[in-house]
């Protein structure tokens, strides 16, 4: 019983990801890293640097066949693309 509850469960949060092509669209340049996180939860994976007080970082969202990638400059949205 409890690995049906689990399992219902797991189901249910990952039917409701908010990576979304709809939640995409929401996404725009110049937005900060919070407000695009607020959006899409956290990235699957991130990398980042700096360099000469310029912080950068490469961000990826994955839902299944769905991708997201956005670049930062200084907490701020630079680009960002959908890949399906």
């Amino acid at each position: 019983m409890k690995r049906l509850l689990l399992l219902a469960l797991l189901f249910l949060l990952a039917a409701c990801s908010k990576i979304t092509a709809e939640n995409y669209q929401k996404v725009s340049a110049g937005m900060n890293r919070a407000e695009v996180v607020g959006l899409l939860g956290e990235p699957t994976r991130t990398e980042s640097g700096s360099f000469l007080g310029i912080e950068g970082e490469s961000a990826v969202w994955q839902n299944g066949d769905l991708q997201i990638e956005a670049q930062f400059v200084n907490q701020k949205l630079l680009a960002h693309t959908l890949l399906k």
